[in-house]
């Protein structure tokens, strides 16, 4: 009975192993060659999908190291002339500063200097211009003396006599339009008795030729 029994346990076992190998081969995907090439295609897809942006990867990525580069050398140039700034900076500061302040301390002098001397310079040009403006006059003066010169005596005579504007002195105007004034009188004197004179003869009826001839 016992044999019995072990052998039917062995025959279930064997059944269900059986039973478990024809469900693991139901369950294993058949690959047909359709879905082969499908996951091929979507696969080879994701693969260039990938390349592209690796490749785009990459170009960002070098842009971005030659923007860096850029920047580092701007930089570099950058911290240089603040280096050369700072050099001479100091260079001034210890050679060109001192030159100046001495300069500024050495023109000080002399403007005190200046300011002293500045009333003597001021009254000098004060002296300057007096005789700048005599000799001005007196080249004036000498100019309308040489015109007055060049002028015909007629016209010196009426400029002296009818106006006020003859370079000569009152005297010689007084005495001038005193002699036109004796002379004018004269004129007229003798124009009068001249007149009178011939108002006379025509009264009396006298002819002046038969008169002359007389």
């Amino acid at each position: 009975m016992s044999s019995v029994s072990t052998q039917g346990e062995s025959n279930r076992h064997s059944g269900s192993s059986d039973l478990s190998s024809s469900q693991e081969r139901a369950q294993t995907p058949s690959w047909e060659p359709r879905n082969l090439c499908v996951a091929l295609e979507s696969a080879s897809r994701r693969a260039a999908l990938q390349e592209r942006q690796i490749k785009d990867l990459e170009a960002k990525l070098a842009l971005d190291l030659s923007n860096s580069r850029a920047i580092e050398n701007l930089l570099q140039d950058v911290v240089t002339s603040i280096h050369h700034t700072s050099e001479r900076a100091r260079f001034a500061s210890r050679n060109t500063v001192p030159d100046i302040e001495t300069h500024l301390d050495q023109d000080l002098v002399v403007l005190a200097e200046l300011e002293e001397q500045l009333p003597e310079v001021g009254s000098q040009i004060r002296d300057i211009r007096k005789v700048y403006d005599r000799g001005r006059d007196k080249a004036r003066d000498l100019m309308a003396s040489l015109e007055w010169l060049n002028t015909p005596v007629s016209q010196r005579l009426r400029t002296i006599i009818f106006t006020s504007n003859a370079p000569v002195s009152k005297k010689w105007k007084v005495a001038v339009r005193t002699v036109f004034a004796l002379i004018f009188c004269a004129c007229m004197w003798i124009a009068w008795i001249t007149l009178r004179g011939a108002v006379r003869a025509h009264r009396q009826r006298l002819v002046w030729g038969e008169r002359l001839m007389s």
